[in-house]
């Protein structure tokens, strides 16, 4: 006849160290889940006032007078290396979407936004920093910032 002898109950400690790590998990999942709706959700606003970048962490509101807008143009970055973000610095590198800080091969400071790289947009700053990003029509997103340089 077998006996069976059940371990005695851990103490409440495995729950105090299981705690952390699953909300860091919960997290990074989260993180990670946003990112992914980021990646088709981002929208460029132009205006008189400036470009307003929405749906990403790294969206933010940049007045017309900080743009360097006779300096844009869009680029290939397949071809264009010197422009290509070569180290990430505070941002997301997911396949088929980059957003975020990152260092151009140029070493270059960029705030980039990009999903295809051979239509990108490069437009510097007068911050000290350059944006990169992918409209889906960008063409029409030049001719919108042309506009706004001849206000």
């Amino acid at each position: 006849m077998n006996q069976v002898f059940p371990i005695t109950p851990a103490s409440g400690g495995i729950y105090w160290a299981l705690g952390p790590i699953l909300v860091l998990l919960a997290g990074v999942i989260a993180l990670l889940g946003y990112l992914s709706y980021s990646a088709t959700h981002v929208r460029f606003e132009t205006s008189p006032e400036g470009l307003r970048i929405r749906g990403d962490l790294y969206g933010r509101f940049v007045p017309v007078a900080s743009l360097r807008l006779s300096e844009a143009k869009e680029i290939n970055l397949q071809w264009d290396t010197e422009h290509r973000p070569a180290m990430r610095t505070n941002g997301a590198a997911l396949p088929g979407y980059r957003s975020g800080w990152f260092r151009l091969v140029n070493r270059e400071k960029a705030l980039v936004f990009v999903t295809d790289t051979s239509h990108v947009i490069y437009l510097p700053t007068r911050e000290g920093y350059s944006l990169l990003l992918s409209p889906a029509d960008s063409q029409a997103f030049m001719a919108s910032i042309q506009s706004m340089s001849s206000r």
